[in-house]
Order: structure tokens, then sequence, then C-alpha cells
């Protein structure tokens, strides 16, 4: 689809309909001398307050039929313009470049997603290949770390990120210290709890006892 630019058509006689055209219900504003038109048509019509109204809508002309005389003149009269044209554009030329017309309406949103997609496309070329680019630069920077990182871990070489992956390879327990005690202290609780339970049952049943004993 491209951009279309329609203007209305009145309905001339001799021409072939492309759509089907509905006079539709209504007051007409045509004084009652004007019934003649209706008549010959077959359009049910009545007076209201000294204008012709149509009753009920009214298909005048089929599509594919040609328009005659007598509904080219009511329509006129009514001011229907039943029929449109219009160009539709199929492709553009710009500066010696052609293109769809959809081009016109991308916005910057659009243009910054097909801009990422390439960016994206070129980065994947460029690492398969193992070809320098802008757009590999990062990942070939991370990558070339990574195996760097590898290689101080399975060798004697030093510096302070590899150190703390050696720690934490030989020792993964140092990392996971405040776990435990924070679950620790959870079961404690419980347990302090219940021994206070305990400790409050006796003194109810010795309650118990010395009521016992009055009635005695």
């Amino acid at each position: 689809m491209g951009r279309i630019s329609i203007v209305g058509a009145p309905a001339r006689v001799g021409l072939v309909a492309p759509v089907d055209v509905v006079v539709p219900p209504g007051n007409t504003g045509l004084d009652p001398s004007q019934t003649s038109f209706f008549q010959v048509l077959n359009i049910p019509t009545k007076i209201n307050k000294g204008t012709v109204e149509i009753i009920t809508p009214v298909e005048l002309i089929k599509k594919g039929d040609k328009v005659g005389s007598s509904e080219s003149a009511l329509l006129a009269k009514l001011g229907i313009r039943p029929f449109s044209y219009g160009l539709v554009i199929t492709n553009v030329y710009d500066s010696g470049s052609v293109f769809s017309p959809e081009v016109l309406d991308l916005t910057e949103d659009d243009l910054m997603e097909k801009f990422a997609s390439g960016v994206s496309m070129v980065a994947s070329v460029s690492l398969a290949i193992s070809y320098p680019t802008i757009a590999a630069a990062p990942h070939m920077f991370l990558n070339g770390y990574k195996n760097v990182l590898a290689v101080a871990v399975e060798t004697e070489y030093s510096y302070p990120h590899a150190d703390k992956i050696k720690e934490y390879l030989k020792d993964p327990s140092k990392f996971a210290v405040a776990a435990p005690v924070a679950a620790d202290s959870g079961a404690a609780a419980p347990s302090a709890a219940k021994e206070e339970e305990k400790k409050e049952e006796p003194e109810e049943e010795s309650d118990g006892d010395l009521g016992m004993s009055l009635f005695d």
C-alpha cells in the first residue's frame, strides 16, 4: 500500500459505477415540487415541514451499472459525490534512489532499531571471521580477557582479578560465610522459645494444685 490522495467525484451520466451508491434517509432540503425525481427512481418520500424527506435508504446505483441521467441529476441536487478517485504511490524516486513509500513513515525508533540490528550483524560477522571492527571490538576485548583469565588460573601467573578467582576456586566457603550464620541465628530463636514454654508449664500445674487444696 502506498500513500493515497483521494478526492470525491460526482456521478456523471454514462459512467460505470465502481461501487454501490446508496441514498441515505433524511431531510433533503428540497421543496415538494422536486418529488418527481424521487418518484421516477421509486424512492419513498414524505413531505416534512415543507421539504422532501427520504423515508428509507435506497440503493440507487449498483456496482458495474452505468449512471443514468435521472440518477445523476438527483445525486447532484442532494450534493452527493458517491465516487472517489486518487493516486496510489507505489514507488518513490529521490536523488537517484528508488524506494517504497513506507520509508517516509519511519520514525526515529524504527531507525534506531534497524541501526542496532545492522550493528549486531556486523559484530557477528566480524567475530566469525576474526576481523576487527568497531562493532566487534568490545566483544573481542571481553573474549580476550576471558582467555587471559583462564590462562592465569591454570598457571602461576598472577594479577589482582585472577588472584580473587583462584582464591574462590580453592575455597568457595570463604565467600559463603554469612549465610550459615544467619541460618544458625534463625534456628536458635525457636529453640529459645520452646525452653520458655517448658518453664511456664510447671507454674500452671502448681496453680492447679493450690486450687484443689482450698476445696479439700
